[in-house]
């Protein structure tokens, strides 16, 4: 049997009306009762606050358990917020620590240049490393001093500790430093403390060989490599490293030097030695006065006049 739509539509709406009807006059007469300022008034809603809001905390612990949650979420966007911003700052402190740790290297590296003890007699330039034209086939470093500082081919050039290479190739503001891991690089040097002499020879290894020990028994790994200063290639005593030995059993040296930190160097003002031109006039060939006897040094000798023509 097919329901009469019509008949319910004619009984549903006049109830909705009504309902919405008491609704309306029961928030009116809730409005009233609230604003209405009358002490028998005042005792009415403090009764029905008193019987109603204690009853009503199972319907409000949703809402309290929303408002936690906000909140909650609120505080959690504020953490990560500033965990952002604290990882900024340590991203931040990372490059002032790093920037603070290449001035400290340098700092360091230009007190040993100020520190480092040498022949009294030496000079030094202090040059700034521009570039590496490190190759397999080539090790060198350029300097931003020259001619116009007085730069020589051939000069010693250090960091501050130990030797670095030498002056090949000077410009007019800039000259070249072939490392001494350089393959064309041979110096003589002395091994420390037997005296042994060497030859200290570039591979373009880090660790340069050393050659044509006169005796390589005396000779024990960790000994001091020093520029013998033979050939007037480099002065004397300049530190240059320690023995080692490879793998393949072979000598070489460690160098003192720091090759991978090379910023600056000290390019040393060594003078030629003086030539000799005559080398006989070191040895004196006039013969030495004979020593007078004691007794004529002690006593003094009499005084005689001289002889004259009067006598005769």
């Amino acid at each position: 049997m097919a329901r009469d739509r019509s008949s319910e539509e004619t009984y549903s709406r006049p109830i909705r009306r009504i309902l919405i009807g008491v609704v309306l006059l029961a928030l009116f007469a809730v409005f009233l009762v609230w604003r209405v300022d009358n002490p028998r008034m005042e005792r009415f809603r403090a009764a029905v606050v008193d019987r109603v809001v204690p009853s009503m905390d199972w319907a409000m612990a949703p809402v309290t358990r929303t408002a936690r949650m906000i909140e909650d979420f609120q505080s959690y966007a504020r953490i990560y917020e500033q965990n952002q911003e604290l990882r900024r700052e340590l991203q931040q402190m990372k490059a002032w620590r790093e920037a603070a740790l290449q001035l400290e290297q340098k700092n360091a590296k230009l007190l040993d240049l100020n520190n480092v003890q040498l022949n009294p007699q030496l000079t030094y330039v202090t040059g700034v490393v521009m570039a590496d034209s490190g190759s397999p086939f080539r090790q060198s470093v350029l300097l931003n001093v020259g001619a116009v500082d007085g730069i020589r081919d051939g000069w010693a050039t250090m960091d501050g500790l130990g030797l670095v290479g030498r002056i090949s190739g000077v410009g007019r503001t800039t000259s070249r430093v072939i490392l001494l891991t350089d393959s064309n690089s041979r110096i003589p040097v002395t091994i420390q403390p037997s005296g042994q002499t060497a030859m200290l020879t570039g591979d373009n290894t880090p660790n340069p060989l050393v050659d044509f020990v006169e005796t390589p028994e005396l000779v024990q790994p960790g000994d001091r490599i020093v520029s013998s200063g033979d050939a007037g290639v480099f002065p004397a005593g300049l530190l240059v490293g320690q023995v080692a030995f490879g793998s393949d059993g072979r000598m070489r040296a460690r160098l003192s030097a720091d090759y991978g930190r090379l910023d600056f160097l000290r390019v040393l003002r060594s003078q030629p030695a003086e030539r000799i031109s005559d080398p006989g006039g070191l040895v004196s060939t006039r013969p030495a006065a004979p020593a007078a006897p004691e007794e004529a040094r002690s006593t003094p000798a009499p005084d005689t006049a001289p002889e004259t023509g009067a006598d005769d």
